[in-house]
């Protein structure tokens, strides 16, 4: 007798259920779990990261992000108007411009501002924090102009039509109608940029950082080397990075549900 489609569906569940319970007795009874929590959960000996961890390095690695992000987003909505426009060498420098940051990795910005320009010009260094946050900026507003420009181009034309027919200039028309309601389009990809610049703020510690000016990654590496607990401190550190964009991720669910009724 043919199984039904139900039935063959409920096997199927069954059968992969039991597969993992294997999977799962397996590590238990294989996993050597004296070195497992002696080389990742070793939380007894990371103590001497506390506090500063947290008041050190979460902090900076919030401030980083929330700076990178507010000069992206600005440079980025400029990149964005100049893309839209009627003027062509407008449209090609913001092209050109999204192109370039877009396709080189985040990693090489930072090196070129940390080391190159200060090696091409000497006397042009710049405070480690600066050279992150205008990097990350850098970068981020070329993934955000492309943001904004969606959503700038998804507000109905006609709203900017009857703005112009009641005499209203088109600058104020895009300033006071257009680009609040792109904003409230495209909150949801800026809330996944925000998680994405702060996972790229631990780059900032390839440049080298004076104690106060530590990030997360920072601490979790050096704890490695000093510590003697194995990869804790970076279990530690990924933790105190979830901090930040779990609450980030829910965030964006509530934006993405609260558009989607709004569309109905």
């Amino acid at each position: 007798m043919a199984l039904t489609v139900r039935q063959r569906s409920r096997i199927s569940q069954i059968v992969q259920l039991a597969i993992l319970v294997v999977v799962v007795i397996v590590l238990v009874l294989t996993l050597d779990w004296e070195v497992l929590q002696e080389s990742f959960f070793n939380f007894a000996a990371v103590g001497p990261m506390f506090p500063e961890i947290i008041t050190v390095g979460l902090k900076n690695t919030i401030y980083y992000t929330a700076i990178s992000f507010a000069l992206g987003l600005t440079l980025g909505l400029l990149l964005a108007l100049m893309k839209m426009s009627a003027f062509a060498p407008y449209r090609w420098i913001a092209t050109g411009y999204i192109e370039f940051f877009r396709g080189i990795p985040a990693i090489l910005v930072l090196i070129a501002f940390g080391f190159g320009i200060p090696t091409a010009f000497p006397g042009t260094s710049w405070p480690q924090p600066v050279v992150v946050m205008v990097s990350l900026g850098m970068v981020a507003s070329a993934y955000i102009a492309e943001t904004l420009r969606a959503g700038l181009q998804a507000v109905p034309k006609g709203q900017m039509e009857a703005a112009r027919s009641l005499g209203m200039p088109a600058w104020r028309a895009m300033v006071t109608i257009i680009i609040p309601q792109a904003f409230k389009i495209v909150l949801p990809p800026l809330t996944n940029e925000v998680i994405l610049l702060t996972k790229d703020s631990s780059l900032a510690f390839i440049l080298g950082a004076t104690a106060s000016q530590y990030e997360l990654t920072k601490f979790g590496r050096d704890g490695i080397t000093s510590l003697g607990a194995g990869i804790t401190p970076l279990i530690v550190a990924g933790a105190l990075y979830l901090v930040i964009t779990v609450p980030l991720s829910l965030l964006a669910r509530k934006f993405e549900a609260r558009t989607a009724r709004t569309k109905r």
